[in-house]
């Protein structure tokens, strides 16, 4: 199967690389609420992003997976006290964010993103919930070869996503509000 063929792909060529340059889009700089994640394993890693959104002084929040495997968010302050390990993540604890309108941008994982803006996730579909309830922009990180290439296959829950980032570049797919690709 795609998914674990891509799973062992990562785990082979995975580096520690950074994607911080994708605090200084536009569509983050602006933004008040993002919503991120706290990675683990072979995923692109967050820690620099995450501490760099703080530091601007953006609301930041994490996603905690509900039992039905949806999605709520969490603000987070950075403290690894606020955390709880649930499965293999780190999940924030706290009252759930329920204003949902107000998040500006969510920072996604993914496997593979294609060149039409379609992710594949881990599986669960959690994420595609999530994303379906949010009109913020949508940004997936991947290593440079997870990007483009296979056109993956679609769901009709599927969410896609406005963006995608590797370590050395950010690749839009859609128009952002300003009219600007």
């Amino acid at each position: 199967m795609l998914r674990e063929q891509l799973r062992r792909d990562r785990e082979l060529s995975f580096m520690p690389d950074s994607w911080l340059h994708i605090v200084q889009a536009r569509e983050i700089q602006s933004a008040n609420v993002v919503a991120s994640y706290h990675s683990y394993g072979f995923e692109p890693q967050t820690q620099d992003i995450n501490g760099a959104l703080l530091r601007a002084g953006k609301i930041l929040l994490l996603p905690r997976t509900l039992k039905n495997r949806d999605i709520e968010w969490v603000a987070w302050d950075g403290s690894e006290k606020s955390l709880k390990k649930s499965g293999k993540v780190y999940e924030p604890v706290g009252e759930a964010f329920t204003d949902l309108s107000a998040i500006d941008v969510v920072i996604v994982p993914a496997l593979h993103i294609d060149r039409e803006g379609n992710r594949l996730g881990q599986g669960g579909g959690s994420y595609d919930r999530a994303l379906s309830r949010i009109a913020g922009w949508k940004i997936g990180i991947v290593g440079a070869a997870e990007l483009g290439g296979v056109r993956l296959p679609i769901e009709s829950h599927d969410q896609k996503v406005d963006a995608a980032a590797t370590p050395t570049l950010l690749l839009r797919f859609t128009l952002n509000g300003a009219g600007h690709p």
